[in-house]
């Protein structure tokens, strides 16, 4: 198992406001470690949040101090650290008042993944030639379509597309969905990414470049190369995760 992960600026942002984290050794008592941060509040808030929510979150993961071995404890747990860290920080300085991040974790323990989730960046996984969308986003036009307001089509194209209803650091507390996804097989994928990639590239498309006999670097480049060649209209990050790749 290997996992590798880029993030780019894009084509139109100044500041890259997304942050990443890959570790294919062991973390605290994780086997191993993935996050990507999408970072929003403007000027440099953004970048702000994005890199002090990663971390706050591999501090408190490296610290472990309830002593919990429950990967998916160590991880909730983790992102409430991230989340009091950056709260703490708007609070004490205007220019980051109400920043905040999204947030998406993942740790491969064995054959089950762990993952912690805020906000719209998403996990996906690939097995058996198909893709699925593993996290839930905690967005306006999402929380319209999963109540049948909306369809994913209009989804794609409203104005409040990337209006989230969730995010790290924004207020006192958060809500965190953890997720454990049993059964994971040696020829899965796992694909962690920021909205300026899964806004840019359709399933499909992610699920080629992702199936690619190439090496995990590779293709990590070729999602951010064509995301940028559709537009790169935000910043880019991905984190790919093969199991049958080794380094």
């Amino acid at each position: 198992m290997y996992g590798y992960g880029e993030s780019h600026v894009g084509k139109v942002r100044l500041n890259n406001e997304d942050s990443i984290f890959v570790s294919n050794e062991a973390v605290g008592n994780l086997n191993d470690l993935y996050i990507v941060a999408d970072g929003m509040g403007g000027h440099k808030a953004g970048q702000v949040a994005s890199t002090t929510a990663i971390e706050s979150f591999v501090a408190d993961v490296n610290k472990n101090e309830n002593g919990s071995d429950e990967a998916l404890d160590i991880m909730i747990g983790a992102v409430s650290a991230a989340n009091n860290a950056i709260y703490t920080l708007s609070r004490e300085y205007e220019e980051y008042s109400n920043m905040g991040t999204t947030l998406v974790a993942c740790t491969v323990m064995g054959s089950t993944v762990y993952a912690a989730h805020v906000g719209d960046s998403r996990l996906y996984r690939i097995t058996n030639g198909k893709i699925s969308q593993v996290t839930n986003d905690h967005s306006y036009v999402a929380e319209m379509v999963r109540a049948g307001k909306m369809t994913e089509e209009e989804a794609k194209v409203h104005p409040q597309r990337s209006c989230i209803t969730r995010a790290v650091g924004t207020d006192s507390f958060v809500k965190v969905d953890g997720l454990i996804i049993k059964n994971i097989k040696e020829s899965d994928k796992l694909l962690l990414c920021s909205d300026g990639l899964s806004n840019m590239l359709s399933k499909e498309d992610i699920l080629e470049i992702c199936s690619r006999k190439d090496t995990v670097k590779d293709r990590v480049n070729a999602l951010i190369d064509l995301a940028n060649e559709r537009g790169g209209s935000d910043n880019i990050s991905a984190v790919l995760i093969d199991m049958e790749e080794w380094q």
